[in-house]
């Protein structure tokens, strides 16, 4: 009888593993976690800022996922701060936060939604590479190579 609830209590130990680890991947992991927000980042760019104090930044975020995240804030070394901002019409405001909608794209371009880099400890040029991180109400932070491209730069996207 022993060797029977030795035999038990290792199955259910096996089968408590495997409940375990199914829930570690598939396909909510990645940036998401258990979100339900799929989220990657592409058309980075910042144009060569002409202010020694002050830049702007571009990219667009993706969510493939079957849940709404928002992006809460963005952080760099390069920065004092770096601010999030709305454009609707002709007018820019600072938010706290910008929905990033399931089966959606979250696009910052020139003229429309943007990321401020303020008070810059130093000046990017053309070619390198500024490293921010996007900070999510439910996902996971993203890191990002921003390159810094042309004072002039204008992707063929439109972003």
């Amino acid at each position: 009888m022993r060797r029977r609830g030795t035999a038990t209590a290792v199955a259910a130990g096996v089968t408590l593993g495997a409940l375990v680890l199914a829930g570690c991947g598939g396909p909510d992991s990645g940036a998401a976690g258990a979100s339900g927000a799929e989220l990657s980042v592409s058309s980075a760019y910042m144009p060569q800022p002409v202010s020694a104090s002050m830049a702007a930044g571009f990219l667009t975020i993706a969510n493939t996922g079957s849940a709404k995240d928002e992006l809460t804030s963005v952080t760099s070394d390069i920065a004092g701060s770096v601010t999030v901002h709305e454009t609707v019409g002709t007018s820019m405001q600072e938010v706290t936060s910008l929905d990033v909608p399931a089966h959606g794209r979250l696009v910052f371009e020139s003229g429309g939604n943007h990321l401020m880099f303020e008070k810059l400890k130093r000046r990017p040029t053309q070619g390198q590479k500024v490293t921010v991180e996007l900070h999510f109400a439910q996902s996971g932070p993203v890191t990002v190579e921003i390159p810094v491209k042309s004072a002039t730069y204008n992707p063929k996207t439109g972003h």
